[in-house]
C-alpha cells in the first residue's frame, strides 16, 4: 500500500494574518461619535450584521456602553458574548472585547496615547474594515507610528 502524499501548501485551518481595510472619515472631537454613528448606520443599511460590528471610543463612552455599563459589567459582557449586536465600548476596557469583522474607532478625546492605543486594540480586533472617525492629522500620525 502506497504511503498517501503529504498536503500542499497550508495546512486547513492555517489562516495568514489578515489586515483590514482602513477608512478613514474626517470629523472634530465633537463630531467623531456622530460620524461613527453614521458610519454605523450605513453598515447595518448595506447589510452587515448587528453582531459583526464593534465601536471603540477613545474619549467620553458611547451613550449605549454608559447605559449598558449601570446595569453592571456582568450583564454588559454577556451581551458581548451574545454577539447579536453592536458592542459598543470604549479604550480602557477594548482589550477585552473580541475580534469582529467591523471595527469602528472614534477618536472623540481622552488622554494623548488612547488613540494610539484604541487604533492598535481596533487593528488587531478588525477582520476586514477599520473605519476610523476623527481628525485625519491626529489619526494619520498614529497610523504612521507603526499601528
Amino acid at each position: 500500500m502506497a504511503a498517501k502524499p503529504a498536503p500542499s501548501g497550508p495546512t486547513a485551518g492555517a489562516a495568514a494574518p489578515v489586515t483590514p481595510q482602513i477608512q478613514l472619515i474626517p470629523a472634530s472631537v465633537e463630531g467623531a461619535l456622530d460620524a461613527a454613528e453614521e458610519a454605523v448606520d450605513l453598515l447595518l443599511d448595506s447589510g452587515r450584521a448587528p453582531g459583526d460590528v464593534l465601536v471603540i471610543t477613545t474619549g467620553e463612552q458611547h451613550p449605549w456602553a454608559a447605559h449598558e455599563l449601570s446595569f453592571g459589567e456582568t450583564s454588559y459582557w454577556a451581551q458581548h458574548d451574545a454577539g447579536d449586536d453592536v458592542f459598543y465600548t470604549d479604550v480602557t476596557i477594548a482589550a477585552r472585547a473580541a475580534s469582529r469583522p467591523v471595527v469602528v474607532v472614534a477618536v472623540n478625546g481622552g488622554p494623548e496615547d488612547a488613540a494610539a492605543s484604541a487604533l492598535s486594540a481596533a487593528h488587531s480586533r478588525a477582520g476586514a474594515l477599520l473605519i476610523v472617525c476623527g481628525d485625519p492629522q491626529r489619526i494619520n500620525s498614529v497610523l504612521g507610528a507603526g499601528v
